[in-house]
């Protein structure tokens, strides 16, 4: 059965963007770019709230842009074929590789495990991953954590109201000081 990851940058204070609505504290070096082109490998289709959808959208014709250096060609072309599933209540529609979400998270979900494909099914967002959360539905939670206090703004963890228990599977210490946690949810 695929996966269900939760993956994201985050300040070491836990959020992901900034009291206002910042997040330029999370632009990735050379080393941590490399990483999330491995990480993007491995996914076999990417769940997304509005928000971070909007915020990709760049990626759908990056490929174009003659100032982008390899890697970030790299990452385009990863990127732009990827099946997306966007989950809206304001968007009628949606670009490139992208559709609406048809039902709700959990439908969704349940739906893409039963498909045969490979890769994981990644969730992109605090607020989706926290509606993701809420049903227990995310087998791992991925951090790439910046070394920043940002004090405040859109908390990577959601709060559930209840205690999980996590298996640490993976840590790597980039040269930048970035740290990256993979914890598998125990059950």
């Amino acid at each position: 059965m695929r996966s269900v990851t939760y993956s994201m940058s985050v300040s070491l204070d836990g959020y992901i963007v900034g009291p206002d609505g910042g997040f330029d504290w999370t632009v990735p070096d050379e080393e941590v770019f490399r990483f999330w082109i491995d990480e993007i490998r491995e996914v076999g289709v990417h769940l997304l709230g509005r928000r971070l959808y909007e915020t990709m959208l760049y990626w759908e014709t990056a490929d174009q842009d003659p100032s982008l250096d390899q890697s970030m060609l790299e990452w385009a072309a990863l990127w732009k074929p990827l099946p997306k599933v966007v989950f809206s209540t304001t968007l009628s529609a949606v670009q490139g590789s992208a559709r609406l979400a048809s039902g709700g998270l959990a439908e969704e979900i349940e739906r893409l495990r039963a498909e045969p494909g490979e890769g994981d099914i990644a969730i992109g967002g605090a607020t989706l991953a926290a509606e993701a959360a809420a049903s227990d539905l995310i087998d791992e939670y991925r951090a790439v954590v910046y070394p920043v206090l940002v004090g405040g703004g859109i908390p990577f963890f959601p709060h559930r109201g209840r205690r999980v228990d996590l298996e640490l599977l993976e840590t790597r210490t980039f040269s930048s000081r970035v740290v990256y946690l993979r914890y598998r949810v125990a059950r």
